[in-house]
């Protein structure tokens, strides 16, 4: 390796972002992993993501349907605060106008 000039890479460490040490409430898992979804808008998911791109580290929130496993709502910024998955939401929302009873289930 070091006649043809090659190093290792080291792979960066995983960062966790997830705080579970604090007061606020816990919402019941109404959700039970039933993923198989009969009608469209019944049941959103959501996540956050983070991708790498040549200006930095941007997070991404995606708001997805469970029946059509079709992203609803998505918001791209460079960090992870409340308003970013807020503007997911409610991109959702406009795009979509869900009915009464709509479950959405986040972690």
């Amino acid at each position: 390796m070091r006649e043809e000039g090659l190093v290792v890479r080291r792979k960066k460490r995983f960062v966790v972002t997830t705080d579970r040490n604090h007061s606020e409430p816990i919402a019941d898992n109404l959700l039970d992993r039933q993923f198989i979804q009969t009608e469209k808008n019944k049941v959103w998911t959501t996540d956050i993501t983070y991708l790498w791109t040549m200006q930095g580290w941007v997070y991404l929130a995606v708001v997805i349907d469970l029946y059509s496993r079709r992203i609803v709502g998505w918001s791209m910024d460079e960090h992870m605060e409340t308003s970013l998955v807020k503007r997911a939401l409610n991109l959702a929302i406009n795009l979509r106008q869900p009915g009464e009873g709509l479950l959405h289930h986040s972690d």
